[in-house]
């Protein structure tokens, strides 16, 4: 350290010579310009011209002079920094691009023992070494009281207002004079509350009280899942009171309370009055299964803190680039099949098989061998059969009996962008930014391999090919939403505005630590 203050103080000299010497160049040229004249006198016009040029000059060297001090004063503190925090890790690098670019290699490389001194061993810690660090957590899960009510009053809202709209339609439907206006008129009350209650209302919550990310996680997919479970009890009821009233019959098909109730914590999105049971419960085995999910959760949070945090927390100030871009991806790919493999077996095989087992729900087939699948068009049904099911029969199959058999496709693209755009204002919402990068992928290139790599694909080599744009798929997301994530984090803005929310910050943040 000593040696690296004596080599910054020479060069400071040295950068102060060079600029007294252009100092001292200007001067003797000034000085020979106000020789005196033949008459012995020194005109005083002159005088203050050249003394008004110096100062000029002396301005214009100023900001040079500063600059060369400046960054060798930058570069003396970025030593000390990496050699202290390599002192801290044991002599470890720490994984990040910095690693990544060829200064910081060279000197992650002076660090070591010369060749002709042999390995050196010194105390030092595994990379993936288990820490039990929870600040991540405890930030990701902040305000977690208010995210519980929230989902409650969302709960009790779900349980009772769309019974009630239903009950009280379906009894009065018979004895209506003008049965189209009263439907119309309990079919718009129905629309306000999925859009006004279910929608608005959670959404206000998370930004007024700025919920943290996993809360608002938890918030959003429970409103989208009371929404799709609201939805489905009216559409499976609304025809059943119908062709009772088309038949004249004195009954009036209304679901009971418990029923209604049951389907809002079964597993599944369609609604039915009985589902298949088991006899039994096992509650060794629920036990069991909630045990997995928070083995899963907890291995998701440790995969994020040892191989995501490290990588995009230490980005250095570096122009967004394609070579940026590469690097981001393939150092994504590992951390983000884990995260999809965690949460596939945490989420529809251990949490939906609880609440199977506990509500002796049985049917579980909530997915298939999807990673089985030589076609796009197979992995989307049955990667999640759960909700697989409620796309096909409330949106592309309703949108073929409204518009005719004639629009596949346009119903199958209406599918997609329906997913899509869910999928994007959950992440949005959760994330606290708008970065379509779901979407596109969703909308562009998933619907394209959909169409290309279809259900005629039967060979081997098409299974290779989904494995690897699936790699690719959850890399670039990883990537993108990391980044841009970080990017906000370091380059916030004092007043923001929509725009603001919108534009990348990725492209125009260059944030140093």
């Amino acid at each position: 350290m000593v040696g690296e203050e004596m080599s910054l103080r020479k060069r400071l000299s040295k950068s102060s010579e060079n600029a007294e010497g252009k100092e001292g160049d200007q001067r003797d040229r000034s000085e020979e310009s106000l020789e005196p004249r033949s008459n012995g006198q020194i005109n005083l016009k002159q005088l203050i011209a050249k003394k008004i040029q110096l100062t000029a000059e002396a301005e214009e060297l100023k900001p040079f002079f500063m600059k060369e001090v400046g960054s060798h004063f930058d570069d003396f503190v970025t030593n000390l920094i990496e050699k202290s925090a390599s002192l801290d890790n044991g002599g470890c690098a720490v994984t990040s691009f910095s690693v990544l670019e060829g200064e910081n290699n060279h000197r992650a490389k002076d660090l070591r023992a010369p060749p002709e001194h042999g390995k050196i061993f010194v105390i030092r810690r595994s990379l993936l070494e288990l820490v039990l660090e929870f600040n991540l957590m405890s930030y990701a899960f902040g305000k977690l009281t208010v995210a519980m009510w929230t989902w409650c009053t969302m709960f009790l809202c779900t349980l009772t207002v769309p019974y009630f709209l239903f009950q009280r339609w379906a009894r009065g439907y018979d004895r209506s004079s003008h049965p189209l206006v009263y439907s119309v008129f309990h079919c718009f009350l129905f629309v306000v509350f999925q859009v006004g209650v279910l929608g608005l209302g959670p959404l206000y919550v998370v930004l007024a009280y700025t919920l943290p990310p996993a809360s608002r996680c938890i918030v959003i997919c429970e409103q989208i899942r009371l929404i799709m479970k609201a939805h489905s009890f009216v559409r499976e009821n609304v025809p059943r009171v119908l062709n009772s009233a088309k038949e004249k019959s004195r009954s009036v098909p209304v679901p009971t309370v418990n029923q209604y109730l049951y389907f809002l914590f079964a597993p599944t999105l369609i609604y039915r009055d009985n589902y298949p049971r088991t006899p039994t419960v096992r509650w060794g085995y629920v036990i069991m299964q909630f045990a997995q999910v928070f083995g899963c959760f907890f291995y998701v949070y440790y995969v994020f803190e040892r191989l995501c945090t490290p990588l995009f927390r230490n980005i250095r100030q570096e122009p967004f680039s394609a070579r940026v871009l590469v690097l981001c991806i393939f150092n994504s790919i590992l951390p983000a099949a884990l995260i999809l493999f965690l949460s596939f077996f945490a989420f529809l095989h251990c949490w939906l098989n609880a609440f199977a087992e506990m509500l002796r729900f049985g049917d579980r087939m909530f997915y298939k061998d999807w990673w089985n699948s030589t076609s796009y068009a197979n992995y989307y049904r049955t990667w999640n059969v759960v909700v697989h099911d409620w796309l096909y029969y409330y949106a592309y199959k309703d949108f073929l009996w409204f518009f005719t058999k004639k629009f596949k496709p346009a119903a199958m693209f209406a599918v997609f962008a329906v997913s899509a755009v869910v999928h994007e204002y959950a992440l949005a919402v959760c994330l606290n930014f708008f970065y379509p990068v779901l979407f596109v992928l969703f909308m562009f290139f998933g619907m394209a391999f959909n169409f290309i790599v279809n259900d005629s694909r039967k060979r081997p080599i098409w299974n290779i090919l989904m494995w690897t744009s699936l790699f690719a798929g959850v890399a670039v997301l990883l990537c993108f939403y990391s980044q841009e994530w970080y990017a906000r984090q370091h380059c916030p803005l004092k007043n923001p505005t929509f725009l603001d929310y919108i534009r990348p910050r990725t492209w125009t943040c260059r944030y140093v630590f």
